[in-house]
């Protein structure tokens, strides 16, 4: 399962690493201009992990390169991204999410572009109402537990928020710090969104009192810490993702015949991931052809078993795996992108005032 840490959406604490891959893609669009012969630039996490079979498939259709400079976790790769946008470090970006959507709009490090086939992605996923980020996948941020310490220890399974904070469940929850770990700030988020911005620090007060570990990012608390992980650790709930389940199942070997842990769907916060040009381009075509290349069929059908998170796109085909085992939560907690870009730094304070110190 070493895989997950880097394709189940690990979003570690910032860091300044740069790692540079070189793979080649293709795609029709993007005004019509070629692309043959060019090498862009696509600036993203460490998490962009698209299969080699796809980006192969796109070979034969233009002569083009993507050189994929992979930047630490999204938000360092943005905060980057903005910092250089005098001479940018490329030419598309991959990583935005709705948590950090107004931050990067409101920096103007991006051009406007109306992907070809976002007419087959739904309303909900389209944010940016300027065209200047393109939606590419979703997924939720939810509390995981283990199956089977629940049941040799004869304990129900949570099911809410609130379930959480009650006292039979002391010390049983790890989550991630919400300033250095996206997950764990999606979960602040939806903490926010539930209790309101006058209810949110009691909750968070009752956390504490309930002993929940916090760790920096999601690969100490998922893969050491979390029970139903590889790691073994004592705490049978984990802030992870509803994706994580079918991940345990896909890259275990042996396969197991059920999926070992589950995902508490009314504790999800929804997240969308977007890509978009980067104003200053030499290469504004070829971009813009790698931004259609990520919302054709063939990559968002990919999407699912390589980075494990769902297409947006209507009518693209999940794997078995995910139809079996991965869970959507019919009401997530959602918050306008717009507010959380006005309120994240205060909450993130807050919460660290609250819960750490």
């Amino acid at each position: 399962m070493q895989r997950t840490l880097r394709i189940h959406r690990v979003r570690a604490a910032a860091a300044a690493t740069v790692a540079t891959v070189l793979v080649v893609v293709a795609a029709g669009g993007g005004g019509g201009s070629s692309s043959k012969g060019v090498t862009i630039t696509l600036v993203t996490h460490d998490s962009f992990t698209p299969s080699k079979s796809v980006m192969r498939a796109f070979t034969k259709q233009i002569g083009g390169k993507v050189k994929v400079l992979k930047s630490g976790d999204a938000g360092a790769a943005l905060n980057q991204a903005i910092l250089t946008k005098s001479h940018p470090l490329g030419d598309a970006f991959f990583g935005v999410d709705n948590t950090f959507l107004s931050r990067a709009l409101g920096a103007g490090i991006f051009a406007p572009y109306r992907a070809a086939g976002l007419d087959s992605v739904p309303s909900r996923f389209q944010l940016d109402a300027t065209h200047r980020l393109t939606p590419v996948d979703y997924g939720d941020v939810c509390v995981n537990f283990d199956k089977k310490w629940f049941a040799d220890h004869h304990l129900a399974v949570p099911q809410t928020l609130d379930d959480l904070a009650k006292p039979e469940y002391k010390g049983l929850l790890v989550t991630e710090n919400p300033a250095t770990s996206s997950p764990g700030l999606a979960f602040l988020l939806a903490t926010v969104a539930h209790f309101g911005p006058n209810g949110w620090r009691d909750y968070w007060t009752r956390l504490r009192a309930d002993d929940v570990r916090v760790e920096a990012g999601w690969e100490q608390a998922y893969s050491t810490d979390f029970s139903g992980s590889t790691g073994k650790g004592s705490y049978p709930l984990v802030v992870s993702y509803a994706s994580s389940p079918p991940a345990e199942v896909s890259l275990a070997d042996p396969k197991p015949s059920d999926a070992p842990t589950g995902a508490l769907l009314d504790t999800c916060f929804r997240q969308v991931e977007l890509v978009g040009v980067l104003k200053g381009t030499k290469h504004a075509a070829a971009a813009r052809q790698l931004v259609d290349f990520m919302l054709s069929t063939r990559f968002q059908e990919d999407l699912p078993l390589s980075m494990f998170v769902f297409p947006v796109r209507e009518g693209a085909k999940l794997p078995d795996v995910f139809v079996k085992y991965a869970q959507v939560a019919p009401r997530p907690f959602e918050l306008p992108p717009a507010e959380i870009g006005a309120q994240r730094d205060r909450w993130i304070d807050q919460w660290t005032a609250t819960v750490l110190r």
